[in-house]
């Protein structure tokens, strides 16, 4: 019988088969598609023929089809519905998969070719995204330690194989500590929380097999507990269960792994002749350099540290009107937050909650797309790959460019956060079908599903990098979609949460889940009032994690990462009160692989670009000009990696901005300035 991960997918979309596909059916769909990718890769690099661009370069591109449709279902699914099978084969597959790509890039007849051709570029009659796509293989080589020799190169594979092991069980820790606890709650435990946190609490109840409401370490139960219960005792509880995921003693804990990370990245940049993976890492983004990144995010510091100062004595007095005496802590943040909001702005997250249904938000991310880039959403029938999951054909002008499933509600068999990934990329070479763009949240279901202000920006982020995957236009996959720089690839995402505020966007979507009436005018006054709110608090939990994970790499590695952590933070004055967004244990962003190591910061270089590129919409007088628009889409949404970011940016913006518009978004700007 034909394993159906291996089959042609003949049904609608060519969309995977989910209801024929069977955990036992991954294993040997892997090792099939691993030995298939082993002889392409042979027969390339051992071609008697001398290299050309189409039999070294674009056969690379197409010698891992296989393996690639097998991994972009398996990891999508490890990710969003966790099985002790998918688990278990996550962990053996890691050095396997870090294995036969130290295979690739250690491979000295294919690098060989690939040298050959980057040495002859310019005699080969390239065209711009082909001359990119060699400039990239070669820098992926070379950054690899395709030029290693003997003991080094030996090393190097170790290095790979056993970082992929260890920050695979760094994840897995993780998702085990955040899905194992939960604390039930007595009925007068309940007291002074909204509705809508009652019954999600309820929900996570019933989910776990119990009698009544838990308190889970979700966020989208956590956060709002945290921000109504005035039952201090119980915050502090849930609140430090919430602060020691990874850090619990045991088999889940992750502080020695986050050391060993540390070292094996540190010893794998030295190798390659870096004098620090952050000098290593940094090369090819935009921000280039260490020094870089520290400046954009100190010039920053000071005035979001002396907001957060300004509003931690503020709420101080709150909490000792209470008749709490004692330190403002972490746990009290923001419940008296939330208060002070209702006291100044006369509104709290229940009042805006019926108006920011689920699928009221769904339809405002596409509507916004639809007047942007003339698309077209059409809901498809699964069966998907689970039954929360929904699916919609994406088009425009008749002609079908995508289908993009969205998997928006929190599971114990989900990681946290939010996310977005492809089990298909967009490319022209060799006629591949419609991509598939996966949007991942971890939304508290209800009937209806209602969001906070804060969960719709997270549904508009998300919307942001599947529209980039989505609408990604080059030939070749290595290049498309999300496949930019680290610090440019939250522009895109980061840019389309501006529209959610715009007012054609709340008047039309944002409307009462039962009455169907909008928004009142009042209320979204209220909101927008309010929109810097609290800024200070929410940049400097997200500083001191982008300042510690650069700490982290810019020398060498700490023995203790938790010391060293406590050092950043106090050289640089964390506020009592506020801690880490990520702290180390569970800061998968780091350690649960490379993606966003000595990289954390690189949200806030692309909200640099976000706060100025939503300007140019500002200033044609019309944010949803089409001039505009066209603009953003030919050289960002569409373009990938086939030129340089910066190139890019310049190209739609017409210079690169300064960090004033950031400073003005979250209100941080000094008027007097």
């Amino acid at each position: 019988m034909t394993n159906p991960l291996l089959a042609d997918w003949t049904g609608p979309y060519e969309l995977p088969p989910f209801t024929e596909i069977s955990d036992a059916d991954f294993a040997p769909a892997f090792d099939a598609a691993l030995a298939e990718a082993r002889a392409n890769i042979a027969a390339i690099a051992d071609s008697p023929d001398a290299p050309t661009f189409v039999n070294t370069i674009e056969a690379m591109e197409l010698a891992e089809e296989a393996l690639e449709k097998v991994a972009g279902v398996f990891y999508n699914l490890a990710g969003a519905d966790a099985t002790p099978a998918r688990q278990e084969l996550m962990r053996d597959l890691a050095p396997k998969l870090a294995a036969f790509s130290s295979e690739i890039t250690m491979n000295k007849a294919l690098f060989a070719r690939i040298d050959q051709l980057w040495q002859s570029r310019e005699s080969l009659g390239l065209d711009p995204e082909q001359d990119r796509l060699l400039e990239q293989y070669y820098q992926m080589f070379t950054r690899s330690g395709a030029a290693l020799e003997g003991a080094e190169a030996e090393r190097m594979r170790e290095i790979k194989q056993r970082f992929a092991s260890i920050t695979t069980q760094f994840s897995q820790n993780l998702l085990a500590d955040e899905s194992g606890w939960f604390r039930p709650l007595a009925e007068d435990e309940l007291e002074g929380l909204p509705d809508f946190v009652v019954d999600t609490a309820r929900a996570a109840g019933k989910e776990r097999g119990q009698d009544g409401p838990v308190l889970t370490l979700s966020r989208s139960l956590i956060v709002p507990f945290l921000q109504f219960s005035p039952n201090r005792e119980l915050r502090r509880i849930a609140y430090e269960a919430w602060a020691a995921r990874g850090a619990n003693g045991g088999e889940t804990d992750n502080r020695e792994i986050a050391a060993e990370v540390l070292k094996l990245r540190e010893e794998r940049a030295k190798l390659l002749g870096y004098e620090s993976f952050a000098a290593y890492k940094l090369e090819p983004e935009m921000a280039k350099t260490p020094e870089a990144v520290r400046d954009l995010l100190m010039r920053v510091w000071a005035p979001a540290k002396a907001a957060a100062e300004a509003d931690a004595a503020k709420l101080a007095e709150m909490m000792h009107a209470d008749g709490i005496n004692g330190d403002l802590e972490p746990w009290d943040w923001r419940y008296y937050a939330e208060k002070r909001r209702v006291a100044e702005h006369d509104f709290d997250e229940g009042q805006i909650k019926p108006y920011l249904s689920l699928d009221a938000m769904i339809g405002a991310a596409f509507d916004t797309a639809n007047r942007l880039f003339g698309l077209k959403f059409k809901e498809i029938d699964g069966p998907f790959y689970h039954a929360d999951v929904r699916g919609w054909e994406v088009s425009r002008g008749g002609k079908v460019l995508a289908v993009f499933l969205g998997d928006y509600f929190a599971r114990g068999s989900k990681r946290s956060g939010a996310w977005c990934s492809a089990m298909r990329s967009q490319r022209k070479l060799g006629g591949a079908p419609v991509p598939i763009v996966v949007n991942v949240c971890n939304f508290a279901k209800g009937d209806p599903a209602l969001l906070s202000h804060d969960d719709a920006r997270t549904l508009f982020h998300e919307f942001g990098h599947a529209l980039h995957q989505m609408l990604s236009n080059v030939t070749y996959q290595f290049l498309s979609g999300t496949s930019v720089a680290r610090d440019f690839v939250e522009l895109p995402s980061q840019l389309y949460e501006h529209w959610l505020d715009v007012p054609e966007t709340l008047e039309k979507h944002a409307r009462h889940y039962k009455t169907g009436e909008p928004m009142p005018t009042e209320l979204r006054e209220k909101l927008n009032g309010a929109a810097t709110f609290d800024q200070g608090f929410s940049t400097v939990e997200y500083l001191g994690s982008a300042l510690v994970d650069l700490a982290f790499h810019e020398g060498a590695a700490p023995e203790d990462p938790m010391a060293k952590q406590a050092e950043v933070l106090r050289e640089i004055g964390m506020p009592h009160a506020i801690r880490m967004r990520h702290a180390t244990p569970h800061f998968s962003h780091v350690f649960s692989g490379d993606g966003y190591s000595a990289g954390y910061y690189s949200y806030m270089w692309s909200e640099v670009m976000d706060a100025d590129a939503f300007e140019a919409f500002e200033e044609a007088g019309d944010v949803f000009d089409p001039e505009t628009a066209a603009k953003l889409e030919r050289f960002v949404l569409s373009a990938g990696n086939s030129r340089p970011p910066e190139e890019l940016y310049t190209e739609f913006r017409g210079k690169m901005p300064g960090v004033e518009p950031l400073l003005k978004g979250r209100g941080l700007l000094d008027p007097a300035a």
